[in-house]
């Protein structure tokens, strides 16, 4: 893979998982000291069964490969990676394994309303979701949990969105077919992505403190942990896709640093894809 390749790949991949790594980061624990027996990979979901007679909705933003080059083989992206942020970095945060149906899958989910982190390309970062319990009643985000969110808004912030895009478009055959595999043969998985962002980008902005609750667990044994099951105390917040909550908890700062940068990704995307 070409030196500029290689940068496109990272940028990319840091704009399309920070997300998911706040999302991870905001219901992970800090690992425990003692070294736990490595479990097998998570079995990916069976693809969905669509109706024979479904017709395929037209293609809005089609991608067209760029012609000077291959498109970006599976095979590469390990290595390409470890050679350009090396070995830490790589484990730390990052899963390649199947990279493409996970990066597919995390964009997918990330405008449902659950989204399963097995998936995900990122691994578990340390800390938690922390919340204030003010003496007036109530429980709210803590301002200080956005901290714990900084170092991976300023890496997405980062990225050049002209990179992020080129890099995109040179591995789209690989997420497509990966696409298509997770259960949509008929869907276009650019036209997702576009939508995905158009969700994000409409997450509300709440004035002050978001209050929060515990899920009610019905039952005599209480939850060894318990940060893991807040929700928004606003039934309109608790609504949310996946991806508008991990916006919401980022805080407001982060939230609109993220929303600057999607809608910088989202126009170089429009101008690197064709209008039918």
């Amino acid at each position: 893979m070409s030196t500029r390749s290689r940068l496109l790949f990272a940028a990319v991949l840091v704009a399309a998982l920070a997300a998911a790594a706040l999302w991870w980061s905001s219901r992970t624990p800090a690992p425990a000291p003692a070294a736990a027996p490595v479990a097998a990979a998570p079995a990916l979901p069976e693809p969905a069964q669509a109706p024979v007679d479904e017709p395929a909705p037209p293609i809005l933003h089609p991608v067209a490969p760029p012609a000077a080059e291959p498109p970006l083989a599976a095979s590469g992206i390990g290595a390409a990676l470890t050679a350009l942020l090396g070995q830490p970095a790589m484990a730390t945060f990052f899963q390649v394994e199947d990279f493409p149906r996970r990066f597919v899958a995390t964009v997918d989910t990330l405008g449902r309303a659950h989204a399963p982190p097995l998936l995900w390309p990122v691994q578990p970062t340390a800390g938690r979701f922390t919340v204030e319990e003010p003496a007036g009643g109530g429980s709210f985000i803590a301002a200080d949990n956005s901290l714990r969110y900084a170092p991976l808004v300023a890496l997405a912030d980062s990225v050049s969105p002209a990179r992020a895009v080129g890099l995109y478009i040179h591995m789209y055959p690989l997420l497509q077919q990966a696409y298509e595999e997770l259960g949509y043969p008929k869907r276009y998985f650019n036209d997702r992505l576009i939508a995905v962002i158009d969700q994000l980008l409409a997450t509300p902005e709440p004035a002050g403190p978001v209050p929060v609750r515990l899920t009610e667990v019905k039952g005599p044994i209480a939850p060894v942990r318990p940060w893991v099951r807040y929700e928004f105390a606003d039934p309109a917040l608790e609504s949310l896709s996946a991806g508008q909550k991990i916006m919401l908890r980022v805080g407001p700062a982060h939230e609109r640093r993220l929303k600057a940068k999607l809608v910088a990704l989202r126009q170089e995307l429009l101008l690197r894809t064709k209008t039918p």
